[in-house]
């Protein structure tokens, strides 16, 4: 590889990371062809983007890029796979599902929101975190709810003013 296309290749990383607050760094090494199809094809399902990457390569693009990674540039021995996402849990999910069949990949680390996990012992913590859509939801459920408490009691009491007296006070 010239040293254009290496620095074309950390301009395009750099391009990556920029773009996405959801980067995992796993080792897939020791797969065979089927699975490793298996898995891109997963991947691709669940809109995450695969990508074999040169330690070296990406640690120069981590380095150029504007977030900042802490210790996640650490763990880039061996092979190693980025992983892409707008969910934060979504590839997290995608690894444990395809633990199932296999004992690859492992997690080597990930970098969500600013936040960096290091090592695969942090995989159950990953898939438990929320996105920012269920989070949103779980707000609007809150809000909600005494409100809905309200109109049912009104609803109950028959919508007189008695009836709503008579729900109140057994509350």
């Amino acid at each position: 590889m010239t040293r254009e296309e290496k620095s074309r290749v950390i301009e395009d990383l750099t391009a990556q990371l920029a773009s996405s607050n959801v980067v995992y760094l796993a080792d897939i090494s020791g797969l065979d062809a089927e699975t490793t199809s298996n898995l891109r094809r997963a991947c691709f399902k669940a809109g995450i983007q695969l990508n074999v990457v040169k330690n070296t390569l990406l640690e120069k693009a981590m380095e150029a890029s504007e977030f900042e990674y802490g210790e996640l540039p650490s763990v880039l021995k061996g092979n190693t796979s980025i992983m892409i996402a707008e969910s934060g849990n979504a590839p997290a999910k995608l690894i444990k599902e395809f633990r199932k069949k296999s004992d690859k990949p492992i997690l080597k680390g990930a970098f969500i929101h600013q936040a960096v996990f290091i090592g695969d012992n942090q995989l159950d913590a990953l898939i438990a975190l929320k996105s920012k859509e269920e989070v949103i939801g779980e707000i609007i459920g809150l809000l909600q709810s005494p409100a809905k408490n309200v109109v049912s009691a009104l609803k109950s009491g028959g919508s007189t003013i008695a009836g709503l007296v008579k729900t109140l006070s057994e509350r």
